[in-house]
């Protein structure tokens, strides 16, 4: 499903007076800050859903819709880097600059930047509800005579803590946050797999489809194409990425961007697949949406992990905020006719946070999240809206290789939004209506 990353079709050459312009982001990064920042961006806390996905669709089709899934992102990844610098002497480092370029400029803001945001709140207010969960996990483990807070305080105790990591004013300065968020995804999806490796098989554990009735079961499955999706959903932040990147005519940035994406899809892989496949092995459908909430022993090593958690979703936060803050100062700039500041920062950031922890305390339910943004935001832009603009842009010939693969992509990547679009949002009304809110 790859396309080589070499010589890719070159569209004729649009006038601009933007020629390698540097008055945009600092271009100060490595190929290698592609890869953590890639890292943070996709491993995140989907990954320790995908047991829960693995019970809904069984062996053979779980196993099946990760690898294909894998394939196709790994080929629109490789799409975004060479869209970025797909006109000579123009660099679309943002998502939305892409879209007006493919799109036209009324139409393409409306088509990409929608999707972009769903996407890049969605996970915020997800990190935010893991965040939480994980701290109160880490906190029972540890202090078995504490006595217990509410899940919302510890959701506030997490969201606290961005209203000061907010401040940092761009990708660069966040570089250490990305790379501890990085390493630290990388030590608890092992502990995931190798705590359920340890643990063995469950009693009685059964891997039969969980028993609900037809219509439950039928919209149990799309939300879990859902979970699967929100695994893979680096793009909304890949341009930004490698925006960061230095580029000339002679080095284009797409060269060091493509070198650090497959090492974090290598990265992706080591994760996701022995966390799905053994996870699920080990508790069958009875595997909870967070795979580590099954696990308890050694105590220790779970609070660790659990711990690992909050600082890998504390950099996914920033890493996905990063592009909304920049957007929303730049707007707020242009419409008010004001100075950037710290002022403007502290006001537009912090109510940013605040937002997201209100949706997040109010609607808590991580594995129904997870599979409503899957669908409706990172399925568009990390399945097919790539390929739609690269047979837009590029313009392959009909039923060419390219041509195929990019339109079975959308086909896919359309089905999937749909279906678990419809799931998620089905599940999160069915589950509220017997929460106790704000518990």
């Amino acid at each position: 499903m790859v396309s080589s990353p070499t010589s890719p079709p070159q569209p004729k050459e649009v006038p601009s007076d933007n020629k390698w312009a540097e008055n945009g982001p600092r271009r100060e990064a490595k190929w290698w800050y592609s890869t953590f920042h890639t890292v943070t961006a996709m491993v995140g806390a989907g990954v320790l859903s995908l047991p829960y996905a693995m019970a809904y669709l069984g062996w053979g089709p779980g196993t099946f819709v990760m690898a294909l899934s894998w394939c196709i992102t790994l080929h629109t990844m490789w799409q975004m880097t060479q869209l970025h610098e797909c006109v000579p002497g123009v660099r679309f480092d943002r998502y939305i600059d892409l879209g007006r370029h493919a799109f036209g400029p009324k139409l393409g803001p409306w088509i990409v930047l929608p999707q972009q945001l769903i996407v890049q709140v969605g996970c915020d207010i997800v990190y935010m509800v893991t965040g939480g969960k994980c701290l109160k996990k880490f906190l029972e483990i540890t202090c078995t005579g504490c006595t217990p807070i509410k899940q919302s305080y510890w959701i506030c105790i997490f969201g606290g803590l961005h209203f000061f990591l907010s401040q940092f004013p761009d990708f660069n300065s966040v570089s250490g946050v990305s790379l501890a968020a990085a390493i630290m995804s990388l030590c608890y999806s092992t502990i995931a797999w190798v705590g359920s490796l340890s643990k063995g098989r469950a009693p009685n554990v059964s891997y039969a489809y969980k028993e609900t009735s037809g219509a439950d079961s039928m919209f149990r499955v799309f939300n879990a194409l859902g979970q699967i999706t929100f695994a893979y959903a680096g793009h909304a932040v890949a341009l930004e990425i490698q925006a960061t990147i230095p580029s000339t005519p002679e080095k284009p940035s797409r060269v060091p961007m493509w070198k650090g994406a497959v090492l974090a899809y290598f990265i992706n892989g080591i994760c996701y697949f022995p966390v799905a496949l053994i996870g699920y092995w080990a508790f069958g459908q009875d595997v909870d949406d967070n795979v580590l909430v099954a696990l308890e022993r050694p105590a220790w090593l779970i609070a660790a992990a659990n711990l690992m958690v909050v600082v890998h979703v504390i950099g996914s936060y920033q890493v996905y905020a990063m592009p909304v803050f920049e957007l929303i100062e730049r707007s707020v700039v242009k419409r008010l006719s004001i100075s950037r500041g710290v002022v403007l920062r502290l006001i537009v950031r912090s109510a940013y946070v605040a937002f997201t922890l209100f949706v997040g305390v109010t609607f808590p339910f991580f594995g129904d999240l997870l599979g409503f943004f899957g669908g409706f935001g990172f399925a568009p832009t990390s399945y097919f809206l790539p390929s739609i603009i690269w047979l837009k842009i590029m313009k392959p010939e009909r039923f060419s290789r390219s041509w195929i693969i990019n339109w079975a992509c959308i086909i896919i990547g359309m089905f999937i939004m749909v279906a678990s679009t419809i799931g998620g949002l089905r599940n999160i009304v069915k589950d509220s209506s017997t929460y106790d809110f704000y518990s």
